[in-house]
């Protein structure tokens, strides 16, 4: 196992390591002007407690950005701050650099999973923008499905969205027999109940200094926020389901919310064929995040794979 050390920045990549430069996101969406605040620094901002204009904000970091035209989810759909999620598309790059020589592959022939796509697909739009990777997404969720394919389509992108049919796995029914993926990745619910989810809303309504609200900032469905068992539960399953399409994914990949989470993770890699597994630690928006990777492959295998990607 090899871990690297925390980043107290975004990825030196991530082009919004400086912060938001309103004059070019309300240049690209003159709609996000009417949300902008002056802060008590003299700065300027938008109240991240209002959800449309958390969500007006996504649409002009998008269009700006990533050069996407149309992006409109329901609200109840978990609307996700783009810096922190680029970043995970950042760090999965270099992730395959360093079996490829330390340069970074592009291009469609790189294969990328998105497991737990949502409506919003961000991973999948920031990824293809950035990389030109082929992404596919699933969710178990029929009208996110419908949504993140109308995203797609809309924005003349060839990213292949599946439905989850069966929501107790991950991988099986989504990954076909002739399935080959470079990369795979998610963003799972780490809460374990909805009463949890619950308590988590209010934290971050507190932090903002605002009174509870039925409506999140930030959204987000049921099973976008949590699920039984919360992340170890739902990463466990991941790993188990993993061996199954060993041979069909060079790394296996997931965010985890809590550092608490790992050891158990850890023991579990443990019990499974793993050539190599790492923890990755970058920065989530304004905290300290981290993802889980593993591969069964060996890595002179691995380079041999990346090799066939140039």
């Amino acid at each position: 196992m090899t871990k690297n050390t925390p980043r107290a920045k975004l990825h030196p990549r991530n082009q919004h390591n400086n912060g938001y430069d309103f004059n070019l996101l309300t240049a690209a969406l003159p709609a996000l002007s009417p949300y902008i605040v002056n802060t008590p620094a003299g700065t300027k901002s938008i109240d991240f407690a209002n959800n449309k204009a958390v969500k007006t904000l996504n649409q002009a970091l998008l269009k700006a950005h990533y050069n996407i035209e149309f992006w409109d989810i329901p609200e109840h759909n978990l609307c996700p701050p783009i810096p922190g999620r680029v970043d995970y598309i950042h760090h999965l790059a270099d992730l395959l650099s360093e079996d490829n020589k330390q340069t970074i592959p592009q291009g469609k022939q790189v294969k990328v999973l998105d497991i737990g796509t949502g409506a919003n697909l961000v991973y999948p739009l920031t990824g293809t923008s950035e990389y030109n990777w082929h992404f596919t997404g699933s969710d178990i969720d029929p009208v996110s499905v419908k949504i993140a394919k109308q995203i797609a389509q809309f924005n003349a992108l060839k990213i292949t969205v599946k439905l989850q049919k069966k929501p107790a796995n991950i991988f099986k029914g989504v990954i076909n027999q002739k399935d080959l993926y470079h990369l795979t990745l998610c963003n799972p619910p780490f809460h374990a109940s909805e009463q949890e989810a619950k308590k988590g809303s209010e934290r971050k309504w507190k932090n903002l200094g605002k009174a509870p609200s039925k409506t999140l900032n930030f959204g987000g469905n049921n099973n976008e926020l949590w699920c039984e068992g919360g992340e170890v539960q739902f990463i466990t399953t991941m790993i188990a389901e993993s061996e199954e399409f060993a041979q069909q994914v060079l790394w296996f990949t997931s965010l985890v919310s809590k550092k608490d989470s790992l050891s158990a993770l850890e023991a579990k890699l443990k019990t499974y064929p793993i050539a190599e597994y790492k923890i990755i630690d970058m920065a989530q928006g304004q905290k300290v995040s981290r993802f889980l990777a593993w591969s069964y492959f060996d890595k002179e295998t691995r380079e041999q794979i990346c090799n066939e990607l140039d």
